[in-house]
């Protein structure tokens, strides 16, 4: 590969990276509003399915654009949704448990989602 195809293509990977970056905040703001609409006595499977998917896609590539410890805790998260989804009933403290961790969430990558996530001391 020669130099200009390899600087092709770190310029490209910066771009997606900026693009991926930008884009951060108007995906937050879905699993936001989603968690907004969210009735944990009556959570419909819809919107159930759409906060899975988004955290899902965000578990899938941040790492990719340099956004591992997001990825992670999006991972997490999908992780908890999924088996959340596999019962026929959940109690309601289950997913107000689950919705503090999601605003947490929320929270922290609206802020710095490179920074070390809220209570965890490993990065220290």
């Amino acid at each position: 590969m020669s130099a200009s195809a390899d600087a092709e293509f770190f310029a490209r990977l910066a771009e997606l990276n900026d693009k991926f970056a930008a884009s951060l905040p108007q995906t937050l703001g879905r699993l936001s509003a989603a968690r907004n609409e969210f009735d944990s006595s009556h959570p419909p499977l819809a919107l159930i399915e759409q906060m899975h998917a988004v955290l899902h896609t965000l578990a899938g590539s941040s790492a990719t654009f340099g956004f591992r410890i997001l990825g992670q805790q999006a991972r997490m998260l999908e992780q908890r949704l999924r088996v959340l989804m596999t019962f026929d009933g959940v109690a309601r403290q289950e997913w107000d448990a689950w919705l503090a961790e999601l605003d947490v969430f929320v929270a922290w990558g609206i802020v710095d989602p490179k920074a070390a996530y809220p209570g965890d001391d490993s990065a220290v």
